[in-house]
């Protein structure tokens, strides 16, 4: 038996065995953990064919069988000629050049389930751009820190790590690249994606920015790994009074630890499910808060293809009425004239303009911008932001 047979037969056995409740870079992570025999290539390359099988899964029926939805996937996923292929199917890696349309119409595939929710999408979205994107691994895109340009540029060259520049401070680079073996992570640069690194463009004009207040209070609500909190350190010059929490006491110890790498002190940081109170005082109010809620993830799909292949509808309205009450309890500590960031990496209609409508109905917010940071088209994730101004 060849490599590529075992290696197709290993990746039957992955997504045959994989609960959809875990992502799939989990499930990966233990299934190499307890199969050594697996080299650092071998890894790679089961890893990319069965995140190659979800992108595709939902172009075919049940009928199909997994190896052959497998090689299919990789047909459609690649664009040069691939060793995989070659091997096991030759027939299709002779046609692997053609355009993503040429090749669903030689595999007779319908397409028209591939992405069932239409309906749900906020008119800004090209919604023929966002499927398709669900086909193409998106970049890896690094922020640089203030001050380590020169060093981060030297460090890359000297390693021979190719970089695109995207901004003055991004790099979008080849996914599977080791860059902690080149660079400090979270001190010279922060992994980020590109959309992420632009969702607080409207401070770089705001008089918060420009004022001589000693410090900024903010609030992260749902702070996550930090990276936000790292970005508004750097923004403000690390004149901030941060506070962040987190509903997952496990995502708290990494963020202090990601924290402490990158330099950002925290005034304080607590563990609270914000759905169901702030966990803080009436008194305290802050010039910025951040809601990063929880959401269905449909702007990421393209790099969590898992999640798209076992998304239900039902799912939508749980995710609207955590988001509503997320912002309820975290409005009133909004000090007055300052800023609420809404957030989302999703393209859905209704997480998105409707609870922005609703916090306009309900809360009198002024709405200074709202956007979609659109990455379906630059190999990153798609980003919602509304900047929401408190009432006097």
């Amino acid at each position: 038996m060849s490599r590529f047979h075992s290696h197709l037969s290993n990746s039957v056995k992955l997504i045959e065995s994989y609960n959809l409740g875990i992502p799939l870079s989990q499930h990966l992570k233990l299934f190499f953990s307890q199969q050594k025999k697996f080299g650092s290539k071998d890894r790679k390359i089961i890893s990319a064919v069965c995140y190659h099988y979800f992108r595709c899964a939902k172009l075919f029926d049940k009928q199909t069988p997994i190896d052959q939805a497998i090689l299919f996937s990789i047909f459609l996923c690649e664009k040069k000629e691939s060793e995989f292929l070659s091997v096991l199917s030759p027939a299709l890696n002779r046609l692997i050049h053609l355009g993503i349309p040429e090749k669903i119409r030689h595999l007779e595939i319908d397409t028209e389930q591939f992405f069932a929710f239409d309906n749900y999408l906020s008119d800004q979205i090209d919604a023929i751009a966002y499927s398709k994107s669900f086909l193409i691994q998106p970049a890896l895109f690094v922020r640089i820190r203030p001050k380590k340009h020169i060093a981060v540029i030297n460090a890359l060259d000297k390693a021979e790590i190719k970089y695109e520049t995207i901004a003055e401070s991004t790099l979008k680079i080849i996914n599977g690249v080791s860059l902690d073996k080149c660079l400090r992570i979270n001190k010279d640069v922060v992994i980020q994606d590109y959309n992420s690194q632009k969702v607080f463009d409207f401070l770089l004009e705001s008089d918060l920015l420009k004022s001589n207040q000693s410090k900024v209070s903010i609030w992260d609500t749902c702070a996550a790994s930090g990276g936000k909190s790292i970005l508004l350190h750097d923004i403000f010059k690390g004149n901030i009074k941060l506070t962040v929490s987190d509903n997952r006491v496990s995502i708290l110890k990494n963020l202090s630890s990601r924290s402490l790498e990158a330099g950002v002190n925290m005034y304080k940081k607590f563990a609270q499910d914000i759905s169901v109170k702030s966990g803080l005082s009436p008194s305290e109010k802050f010039d910025i808060v951040v809601c990063d809620v929880p959401c269905s993830g449909s702007g990421t799909w393209s790099r969590t293809p898992e999640q798209h292949f076992s998304f239900s509808k039902k799912k939508l309205p749980v995710f609207v009425n955590q988001q509503k009450e997320i912002v309820a309890n975290v409005i009133q500590h909004i000090a007055n004239n300052g800023l609420l960031f809404y957030i989302t990496c999703s393209v859905f209609k209704e997480e998105n303009e409707d609870v922005v409508e609703f916090l306009k109905i309900n809360y009198s917010v002024e709405v200074l911008k709202m956007e979609y940071l659109k990455g379906y088209e630059q190999e990153a994730d798609t980003m919602f932001v509304a900047v929401l101004k408190s009432p006097l």
